[in-house]
C-alpha cells in the first residue's frame, strides 16, 4: 500500500539516481508582495519544496505552476494557490552535492489547515517522474492555554518531530 510521505521527509527516486526532494517548512506566513484580492478571509501559509542531486551528473529540474498540488482540510478541498507570490524552478540545472527550492504560497480556511496535503509531480530532463505526496498540517499553538486537553494526530506529531530535528540541524 503506499503511503504519504510526512512533511519534512526526504524521498527518493528511483528513476533518477541520487535525485531527492522534500516538501517542508509547511507554515503560517503572511506573502511578502501582498495579499490576493481572492484570498479575502483566508488564512495564509508557506511550503517550502526543495530538490537535492546527489547524483554524479546534472539534472534539468521543472518545478513550476500546475505540478504542485495543495489539499487541505478531511475533505481534501483545493487550496487558493498565490501564484503571484509563488516562487517555482524553471528549468534550473541541479548539479552535483546542489539543491533548488520553491517557495509556495497558499491559503485557505483557518480550521482546514490542521490537515495539508502536498503532491508534487517533477519534471527532471524533459521526463515527468512519478508523483509524491506529503502530508501534515499547520496552527498548532505552541504553549496553548485553556481548559481542554489539546490532541495532536499521530501525523502532526511525526511532523513537528522530524522538523525540529531537521532545523536542529541546519544552524
Amino acid at each position: 500500500m503506499y503511503e504519504p510521505n510526512v512533511v519534512g521527509d526526504w524521498q527518493e527516486y528511483d528513476e533518477h539516481a541520487g535525485l531527492r526532494v522534500r516538501v517542508h517548512r509547511l507554515e503560517a506566513a503572511e506573502p511578502p508582495r501582498g495579499r490576493d484580492d481572492a484570498a479575502e478571509g483566508l488564512t495564509y501559509f508557506r511550503v517550502r519544496v526543495t530538490v537535492e542531486n546527489r547524483g554524479a551528473r546534472h539534472l534539468g529540474i521543472h518545478l513550476e505552476d500546475g505540478q504542485i498540488d495543495v489539499r487541505i482540510g478531511p475533505d481534501g478541498e483545493s487550496a487558493f494557490i498565490d501564484w503571484r507570490n509563488s516562487q517555482f524552478i524553471e528549468g534550473f540545472d541541479v548539479y552535483p552535492l546542489r539543491r533548488a527550492t520553491a517557495l509556495l504560497y497558499a491559503a485557505g480556511p483557518e480550521e482546514s489547515l490542521s490537515q495539508v496535503d502536498v503532491q508534487v509531480q517533477l519534471r527532471v530532463d524533459e521526463e515527468w517522474a512519478d508523483r509524491r505526496l506529503w502530508a501534515g498540517g499547520i496552527g498548532l499553538q505552541e504553549g496553548a492555554v485553556g481548559t481542554g486537553v489539546v490532541r495532536e494526530g499521530l501525523a502532526c506529531q511525526v511532523s513537528n518531530f522530524l522538523r525540529d530535528q531537521a532545523e536542529e540541524g541546519t544552524a
